[in-house]
């Protein structure tokens, strides 16, 4: 990564700690090389072997390392040759696995005791010395760990919880979501950043058309305003306010191409003067290597709105290390707040196991103590103002956003201007009901693009006692806004939850006993039943499967 453009850290000093042994494997079984450094050799970096018991070379070799980075801006690699006195396996008894050499090891003074004898015998210290600089190294060390730790108490409220509350299931956060409408004089200025290119800037004619001149006339009409233009409308309005915007990932693209120069042009990079600063970055298919990148990216720059996007919501599979072991838990571990944004497109539309799941259900039970924000949306506009309002809260989370695909394009699913202009983020959405709240016999919860097949079936059976209930933010799952919701509704009404998942997936074994607990009823299931693969290979039965679960939900 570190030769590509947009994932440089301007020369990273790589240190290996080779120790010669992996646990218990040895080296000839654990690579085909000679070094564990050879995969430096791609991008011919150096590589500096020093023997781990000569401290005055590491030394060395370390400012050497150094100098050679910050001269050449390049990476460096310090490989450095050593062992590991204890541990090894499970009993903490390395001569189980390697006896010979610990045999050796065994006999071998430590590298604190072989630089001490050299300074003795060159005559650089005397015994004196070399006892008081013991005690105070282990002061310096007691020191730092005192330090460290008042430095935890005093840590400011970047990783601020949301709204405290005491009772069991009630959300932790404010139920009125923060501002996040754009004035129209904003909207106007976006589009027109959005909808031009420079004098004399050949586009090609059919771009032009289908791209430029269509998003004005979309804005000239008030919509409707499809999700990658809503997106669009998130991004620029955050620039115009200061906020600058990173978005990087497989697909990502926001450049406009001179068809006879081949020069790009960013629109979003020409808003204003004195915006804020965008980039988008078409990444390596290494899904673990990128998310890795960016989380740090989100830690160390925080005020920037940092995005991953995955082609494939699945694709995330291959980045579950960085997912479990840093973004849902490094709060917790750590005390390291990051706000991360993941775009994992999701959705069944038929295209077999490998493309329909971004594994919701792993996000929802990695869910605890507030450490995330799941979203599953179903319009444009909320796109918008989730994408906001994740830089205007006063506290940072990672969002995980459940992308869709074939609502990408959808008129059912775009937003009219009113809606950017002046709406909010809304964590629970009802739909168009089509008859008198008292006749309601039955409540259908859903998440996600399921509620459009559940609208149409409704609206095409001119049913007029089900009303349907879109969590659009799963955890934190705003409780007071759901009672509110159902409040008016018959007692007697029927619970179901619908998805598209199979049952052992998708959001139904998290919701199902926050449902039945607060509301004191039982919670029936209209989906796929549970399987082993996330979605069946063929296209006929998926329409079927879908078919059926829909007409479950008002059924069942």
């Amino acid at each position: 990564m570190s030769q590509l453009d947009g994932y440089g850290t301007g020369g990273t000093v790589h240190v290996i700690v080779n120790n010669q042994i992996g646990f218990t494997t040895l080296p000839k079984d654990a690579r085909s090389s000679m070094y564990a450094s050879d995969v430096a050799k791609m991008i011919e970096a150096p590589v500096f072997h020093v023997n781990g018991d000569d401290p005055l070379a590491v030394f060395f070799t370390s400012q050497l390392a150094l100098e050679f980075r910050q001269e050449f801006g390049r990476d460096v690699v310090i490989d450095i040759y050593c062992y590991r006195r204890y541990g090894h396996n499970e009993g903490d008894e390395p001569a189980f696995t390697q006896p010979d050499l610990y045999a050796k090891i065994e006999k071998r003074p430590s590298v604190t005791q072989l630089y001490k004898r050299e300074l003795l015998e060159a005559g650089t210290l005397s015994d004196d010395d070399a006892a008081s600089l013991e005690t105070e190294f282990d002061l310096r060390l007691e020191m730092a760990l005192d330090s460290v730790k008042a430095l935890e108490k005093e840590r400011p409220g970047k990783q601020a919880k949301f709204k405290e509350s005491t009772a069991v299931f009630q959300p932790r956060y404010s139920d009125e979501s923060e501002p996040t409408a754009m004035s129209e004089q904003t909207l106007q200025q976006i589009v027109d950043g959005l909808t031009r290119v420079p004098e004399g800037f050949n586009l090609q004619p059919k771009i032009k058309r289908i791209i430029l001149e269509h998003q004005r006339k979309i804005f000239e009409a008030g919509g409707p305003f499809e999700w990658h233009y809503a997106e669009a409308l998130a991004f620029g309005s955050l620039l115009l306010e200061g906020t600058p915007v990173r978005l990087s990932g497989q697909d990502s693209y926001s450049v406009l191409y001179d068809a006879k120069t081949g020069e790009p042009y960013v629109p979003l990079k020409h808003l204003a003067q004195n915006q804020a600063p965008i980039c988008v970055y078409n990444s390596l298919l290494s899904e673990a290597a990128v998310l890795g990148f960016d989380y740090g990216y989100s830690l160390d720059y925080p005020d920037m709105l940092c995005l991953w996007e995955a082609q494939f919501g699945d694709f995330a599979n291959c980045a579950q290390t960085i997912i479990d072991q840093f973004i849902v838990s490094a709060e917790s571990k750590w005390q390291r707040p990051s706000g991360i944004v993941l775009l994992l497109p999701h959705g069944y539309e038929g295209q077999g196991p490998e493309h329909s799941s971004a594994r919701l259900e792993r996000f929802l039970q990695a869910c605890a103590e507030e450490n995330i924000q799941v979203c599953n949306l179903t319009t444009a506009a909320q796109y918008f103002h989730v994408l906001r309002r994740q830089m205007k809260r006063n506290f940072i989370k990672p969002l995980i956003i459940m992308t869709p695909k074939s609502l990408l394009r959808a008129k059912h699913a775009s937003s009219m201007a009113d809606e950017f202009i002046h709406g909010r983020f809304q964590e629970i959405l009802g739909s168009p009901e089509v008859g008198p709240v008292t006749k309601i016999k039955r409540a259908i919860f859903c998440s996600g693009k399921v509620y459009y097949d559940l609208l149409n079936y409704r609206s095409d059976r001119k049913i007029d006692n089900a009303a349907i209930v879109r969590i659009e933010q799963l955890y934190p799952l705003s409780e007071k806004k759901l009672r509110e919701m159902l409040k008016p509704f018959p007692k007697g009404a029927k619970f179901i939850w619908c998805q598209e998942e199979p049952q052992n997936m998708g959001a139904w074994t998290f919701i199902e006993p926050r449902l039945r607990t607060m509301f004191c009823r039982e919670i029936s299931y209209a989906g796929r039943s549970a399987s082993a693969s996330p979605a069946v290979g063929s296209l006929a039965r998926h329409k079927r499967e879908q078919a059926a679960l829909v007409a479950d939900a008002f059924s069942i």
